[in-house]
């Protein structure tokens, strides 16, 4: 009887066993069908587009800032704003300390 019943147990275990198996496997080959490869790429690439579309734009703001605020500098270069020698100023995002004498006197 208890030999009876180790075999029960073990058979039921093997059947549960092959049925997780199997249905793993299904689920594999599925997701690997053409079909759902091409899906799965199709929604890739345009997340990806979508992502990129983005970056560029924020780029480009950014851009657009950095930008003015090189023109301000060159202005400020080229016309003091008190008239009289300009002040000694770190430019943004360089950390470069620009002197009052640029010829190094």
């Amino acid at each position: 009887m208890r030999r009876l019943f180790w075999i029960s147990v073990g058979a039921g275990a093997g059947v549960y066993a092959t049925h997780r198996v199997k249905r793993r496997v299904e689920r594999f080959a599925r997701a690997l069908s053409p079909e759902s490869v091409a899906a799965r790429a199709v929604s890739t690439g345009q997340g990806a587009g979508e992502r990129l579309r983005l970056f560029a734009s924020d780029v480009r703001t950014e851009m657009r800032a950095r930008e003015e605020e090189l023109r301000e500098a060159v202005r400020m270069d080229q016309a003091p704003p008190d008239g009289g020698p300009p002040a000694r100023r770190v430019l943004k995002a360089r950390y470069t300390i620009i002197e009052n004498d640029k010829d190094g006197h």
